[in-house]
């Protein structure tokens, strides 16, 4: 049976320094200073996520110290301008949050962070309240799996599944995250589908192929991974 893939849960900072809607402009500073942090959740009531602060809802009141944005630059930057004057994080945040829940997939995840342009998602409950936080970093995580473990994985979980007898007949090896599996298969039309299985193992940077089947063609490297490509 394929492992689940890894969750949210998996590989998120359960510890989170968070703040206020009422903490101060330079308390807030504070705060990411000594988490070594660049954002903070806000939160309200029992713990719910209302917002985040980040360094960059922060630089405006340095940016606009001086000179005076002239006009023209007001009405271009007005949330900018805006955030130059604020002093407290419910002023500063950017909100609604983005947020992930703690049982969403890595890839889910990270397709929030890339189509919403954040590096961090507060992970939260079905009431809003804070559980955790994920970064960037930690969704790629997964690819801190040793070469072993996914080879073990790809034996176990495809070929077992995919080929049944005689899997001896392919070998498995993997390189920095690389699967190259060799060797002969019964049906080549099993191709296509292992290639796609084994992309969907977390950890697996790219797939190749080195097989023969019944008819000895070689096949090149990925081209197997095309149902309608050259044999």
């Amino acid at each position: 049976m394929l492992n689940a893939p890894h969750i949210v849960s998996d590989v998120m900072t359960k510890t989170v320094a968070a703040v206020g809607r009422e903490a101060r402009f330079k308390e807030i500073v504070e705060t990411m200073e000594r988490w070594k942090v660049s954002a903070l959740p806000v939160l309200a009531g029992e713990g719910r996520v209302v917002g985040v602060v980040s360094e960059a809802d922060l630089l405006p009141k340095e940016e606009f110290r001086e000179p005076d944005p002239d006009r023209l630059e007001q009405l271009r930057r007005v949330d900018d301008v805006r955030r130059a004057e604020a002093v407290t994080a419910g002023e500063l945040m950017s909100s609604p949050a983005h947020t992930v829940r703690a049982n969403a997939t890595l890839s889910q995840a990270a397709r929030t962070m890339a189509l919403e342009s954040v590096k961090r998602l507060p992970v939260v409950d079905g009431h809003g309240v804070l559980q955790g936080i994920v970064s960037r970093a930690d969704l790629l995580k997964v690819f801190l799996r040793s070469d072993d473990d996914l080879a073990q994985e790809v034996r176990r979980d495809i070929l077992g599944a995919l080929f049944a007898a005689p899997t001896r007949d392919l070998q498995v090896t993997v390189t920095e995250g690389v699967v190259t599996l060799r060797g002969r298969v019964r049906d080549r039309s099993f191709i296509p589908v292992a290639a796609r299985l084994v992309r969907s193992i977390e950890g697996v940077v790219d797939v190749d192929f080195d097989v023969t089947g019944p008819d000895a063609a070689r096949t090149g490297p990925m081209a197997t991974d095309r149902p309608d490509a050259e044999r």
